[in-house]
């Protein structure tokens, strides 16, 4: 055994007690299937009881813990793998596809995500000074991190809420800060950092995921999409790939590919129709990358989801 999964063992029995607090207090909630909505703004749980997916979305900033399980999660050419030992961090909006490859009734894969919110990131970095210890490999927008203990603790704080609704308008925010302090402190706070404050290059290919995200419906100017970040083209491709794992171009594609779906599943549109309304020109074209993206064509694909009763195709989950 390496010394990185024995430290990965140490970690999951010193935090296995919280777990079991936050499992117990699960136990007690309403919930709606594989999911419940937290009454604490951008707090969502999830609970599978058999292996799940591949499912597709656009992940949010968000921390995600897991109290149960593991989970494999594909960013463009990327794979990460984390556990109970770990937190999976997004710092900006990507669209990934992820896989839950065991759980069942006995031991069902049990996650929390939290919602990110960049604007008390900078708060709290402006107004206490912080500087992280070290700088990250690598700026791709996803990382894993070490699950400590005192993530968590607030974690089950924050749960322990609903049992209380009304110490939620001032416990919340508090617990909240609580645990952006904790990353930002921890080994992935540099990366934080670089996302939340302006000027800096992540900061920048961010403005630019983000104008991608309002925009994949529009024709793809890359020169355009410079401006916005600020930066040349040359430098514009070398850090959004770094950050994404992506093209511009493969980042617009996904974004569409996913926002078709989601259309032919609520809306019960055609392809032809998705495809359009999504941005593209040809549907020969839109049912090649689709399936590459998703592996069956468009119509094969969502007969199957619409078919089946494992929900998770239909809702990523955290």
């Amino acid at each position: 055994m390496s010394k990185t999964m024995f430290q990965k063992r140490d970690l999951r029995e010193e935090t296995a007690p919280l777990r079991a607090q936050i499992f117990d207090k699960l136990l007690q909630l309403p919930w709606d299937g594989i999911s419940f909505k937290h009454a604490v703004p951008g707090l969502s749980l999830y609970r599978v009881v058999e292996p799940a997916g591949p499912f597709s979305g656009v992940y949010e900033p968000s921390v995600s813990l897991i109290i149960k399980g593991s989970k494999n999660v594909h960013v463009g050419n990327e794979t990460l793998i984390y556990d109970e030992s770990c937190f999976f961090l997004t710092a900006i909006g990507l669209p990934v596809t992820a896989q839950i490859c065991a759980a069942s009734e006995a031991q069902p894969y049990v996650a929390a995500s939290l919602r990110l919110d960049l604007e008390k990131l900078r708060r709290i970095i402006a107004d206490y000074d912080i500087h992280p210890t070290g700088m990250p490999e690598r700026d791709l927008g996803v990382a894993v991190g070490t699950a400590t203990p005192e993530l968590f603790d607030a974690l089950l704080r924050l749960i322990s809420l609903a049992n209380s609704p009304k110490d939620i308008p001032f416990l919340a925010n508090h617990i909240q800060n609580e645990i952006l302090y904790r990353l930002l402190t921890g080994e992935q706070g540099a990366r934080l950092r670089r996302f939340a404050l302006a000027g800096t290059n992540s900061n920048r290919v961010a403005k630019a995921v983000a104008w991608l995200k309002e925009n994949y419906t529009s024709p793809l100017r890359v020169e355009e999409l410079a401006e916005i970040a600020n930066m040349g083209v040359s430098t514009l491709h070398h850090h959004f790939r770094a950050m994404t794992a992506m093209s511009p171009l493969q980042f617009q594609k996904h974004l569409r590919l996913h926002h078709a779906r989601e259309l032919m599943l609520a809306q019960s549109v055609d392809a032809a129709t998705a495809a359009l309304r999504v941005g593209y020109e040809s549907p020969t074209q839109f049912s090649r990358e689709y399936r590459r993206a998703f592996g069956h064509p468009p119509l094969r694909d969502i007969k199957a989801i619409l078919n089946s009763n494992d929900s998770t195709k239909r809702n990523p989950v955290g």
